[in-house]
């Protein structure tokens, strides 16, 4: 099987369909929006409910709070309520301001809200500075203006 090489993991990973998203992904976080590759975990396993789990993709911000997770799917996967709940369901887990899903023909940046339970669709992905500076300030980002 041929391989792609990862700039998070640094090394050469198999290049599936899934994971040829989860490179652009990565590729577009931080050469387009400025995220450092320092702050990005690959397949990083997490605890939910006592059973092991793994973030397609988890960013960090300074002082490694976890601030995004982003769930890759091949590109035949419809991004459906199920890839939604996949994503909250690792939130459990993390308790993130974003979560971003992705099958590489389509993506949804959408911020989350702990208290009122509920996602609100994102006009566009934050950059790394917005990103930042909306955790710093503990705001909740902005939502999609109705069109």
């Amino acid at each position: 099987m041929p391989q792609i090489p990862d700039p998070v993991r640094r090394r050469r990973v198999a290049l599936t369909p899934e994971e040829e998203v989860r490179q652009a992904v990565i590729a577009t976080l931080h050469s387009r929006y400025g995220y450092p590759l320092e702050l990005m975990q690959v397949e990083g396993q997490i605890a939910l409910n006592g059973m092991a789990r793994r973030c397609d993709i988890v960013v960090y911000a300074p002082g490694l709070r976890p601030a995004m997770i982003v769930e890759c799917k091949r590109p035949q996967v419809t991004l459906t309520q199920r890839v939604a709940d996949q994503a909250c369901r690792y939130n459990l887990a993390l308790g993130v301001p974003y979560l971003l899903l992705t099958n590489g023909r389509q993506t949804l940046c959408l911020a989350t809200d702990p208290v009122a339970a509920t996602l609100t669709p994102l006009a566009a992905l934050p950059s790394w500075d917005e990103l930042v500076a909306q955790m710093l300030k503990n705001e909740p980002p902005r939502p999609t203006s109705p069109s």
